[in-house]
């Protein structure tokens, strides 16, 4: 079995890294515990993904987005993507804390429901709930198979959005939720071809600048920033897991144009599609 990460621990924190890609909805990069001494601070930090702490014993702070925020047992912070924060345990009651970092195309529409969001990036729950225990359940078991942390990951998502103070009604959202749907539905069999947005925007029966703001202000994302990233997604997994030419592996996800696949990939990971198979095809294929 191919080695998925590696588990550190000190006397006051654990944590696990997560180094398989390869999930699209939902991808958690780490996640971890953590005993703070009197004032710790960790900051000021910008995250590149989505960032929640569970917070389960003592006391603390987070100043974020022009904002300072107190915090106790129970509750949650949420850190977006681009946003600068800084948080500090308390001095007499240091707070023990339990994060989990994702990403994924379903990571800022759960956060939306549950009405989380960088100017409201507090978690506070409305009636008892299992938010601690299940991401304590993903530390303590980091060797089980990927599969089975993504699955642990879906069931913590939804806990957070099922018991959020601020959980957003589904009445409001129902038809937002069905052009959003319909719009991913849409490009999942459209992806490989070329595609554009007013074609999409078509196929939900809306003009392209009003879907365009839907889509934005429910996925974080506008619609081609979206389409991008899925088509990126699937030639990560093209990458990892065959030995198909890269100029067809970019074909297969939307570009005619190799130079143009190249570039966007680049873009997306840093690196070139041979790079990415030199560094990751040895590690996941059979």
């Amino acid at each position: 079995m191919p080695n998925q990460g590696n588990v550190q621990t000190e006397t006051k924190v654990k944590f696990y890294v997560m180094q398989d890609e390869r999930f699209v909805d939902l991808n958690l990069y780490q996640f971890g515990w953590e005993r703070n001494d009197s004032m710790h601070q960790f900051g000021p930090a910008i995250r590149n993904h989505f960032l929640f702490h569970y917070i389960l014993s003592g006391k603390g702070k987070l100043e974020t987005s022009g904002q300072t925020f107190f915090l106790g047992p129970g509750q949650g912070f949420l850190l977006c993507p681009g946003q600068i924060s800084t948080y500090y345990a308390d001095r007499d009651d240091p707070w023990v804390y339990t994060w989990v970092e994702f990403d994924g195309m379903r990571a800022r529409e759960c956060m939306t429901l549950a009405g989380l969001s960088e100017q409201q990036p507090v978690y506070s729950p409305r009636c008892e709930n299992q938010v601690g225990r299940f991401m304590l359940n993903l530390v303590d078991h980091p060797d089980v198979a990927p599969i089975r942390i993504i699955g642990l990951g879906l069931i913590l998502l939804d806990e957070i959005v099922q018991t959020s103070k601020t959980k957003i009604g589904a009445g409001s959202r129902r038809l937002r939720d069905f052009y959003i749907k319909e719009a991913m539905s849409f490009i999942d069999l459209n992806y490989q071809r070329d595609l554009s947005v007013e074609e999409i925007a078509a196929a939900c029966g809306l003009n392209r600048s009003y879907f365009g703001k839907l889509f934005k202000e429910t996925m974080g994302h506008s619609p081609q920033q979206y389409l991008i990233q899925y088509r990126m997604t699937k030639a990560a997994e093209l990458l990892k897991s065959t030995r198909i030419p890269v100029g067809e592996v970019g074909k297969s996800v939307g570009y005619e144009n190799q130079l143009h696949f190249s570039r966007a990939f680049k873009n997306t990971y840093g690196i070139s599609p041979s790079q990415y198979r030199s560094k990751y095809y040895f590690h996941t294929a059979p």
